[in-house]
């Protein structure tokens, strides 16, 4: 008795901590919006190869994982699931990460209805924000176009959808800034799979990165996948990306949220 009681507390106290909507009951939902947890953050992955040494689903988790942090320094939100089925290409012929086993890709048209299909879900259920952060580069602008679709729709509304760049420019400014401050190349950081992005992965979960596979990277970008050098990265400086990105996004939502 003294057992169940025990774990019914607990599951109780983990319930009302958790901001990951999945991990929660409909009544917990209801309840938090109605406490002021008005703000959703729903967090877009990808499924793409990153070189032979980086995990598939590295943008999954990170998104999540960074998504998280962000709404647990709100205060006021909660995270939808992951979108990781994302686009990377044409298929066939295949283009970009395409190329290389394992990446997903979908239509940008079907990316858009997709998020706007989660935009009016999390409306109805009375949710006022809807922030769209997206881990990749490379659909960016299917999430400006889909938060500009709903907010026509929900012009006379209080109702909001933001498509939150900052997330992902802090990788390009930020925390690119800093990896040059402590002398590291252009050509390690990389655009892909390279110092900065390998870098990043260790920080926040590094079981998605071979590291007995980063020394033997070599040979041009079209073999590899790899656009950088990653054999210099770390958990370390994959924690300055950590706070770069946390905070840009944290700062933009609150400067969304004040329109």
């Amino acid at each position: 008795m003294l057992l169940g009681a025990a774990l019914g507390a607990f599951a109780c106290v983990a319930s009302a901590a958790t901001v990951s909507l999945e991990q929660m009951t409909w009544p917990e939902v209801k309840q938090a919006i109605a406490e002021g947890k008005t703000t959703i953050i729903v967090p877009i992955g990808g499924t793409e190869q990153s070189g032979p040494h980086m995990a598939l689903g590295k943008h999954n988790v990170r998104v999540q994982v960074l998504a998280q942090r962000i709404a647990s320094l709100l205060g006021n939100a909660l995270v939808a699931p992951v979108i990781a089925y994302v686009p990377e290409g044409n298929v066939d012929p295949p283009t970009g990460h395409m190329r290389f086993p394992g990446t997903i890709s979908i239509p940008s048209s079907t990316f858009v209805s997709v998020l706007e299909g989660a935009g009016r879900s999390f409306r109805d259920a009375g949710f006022r924000d809807i922030v769209f952060i997206g881990d990749h580069g490379g659909y960016q602008r299917d999430l400006r176009t889909a938060a500009e679709r709903l907010n026509r729709e929900w012009r006379k509304t209080n109702v909001r959808a933001h498509a939150i760049e900052e997330y992902y420019r802090a990788t390009e400014t930020v925390y690119r800034d800093a990896l040059k401050a402590r002398g590291f190349r252009d050509d390690e950081i990389g655009k892909h799979a390279g110092v900065a992005d390998t870098s990043l992965t260790l920080a926040i979960d590094p079981r998605l990165v071979r590291l007995d596979r980063m020394a033997a990277i070599s040979g041009p970008e079209s073999a590899t996948g790899v656009q950088g050098d990653p054999r210099r990265s770390s958990a370390d400086l994959g924690a300055i990306g950590v706070d770069a990105i946390v905070n840009a996004t944290v700062d933009a939502i609150r400067r969304a949220q004040r329109r």
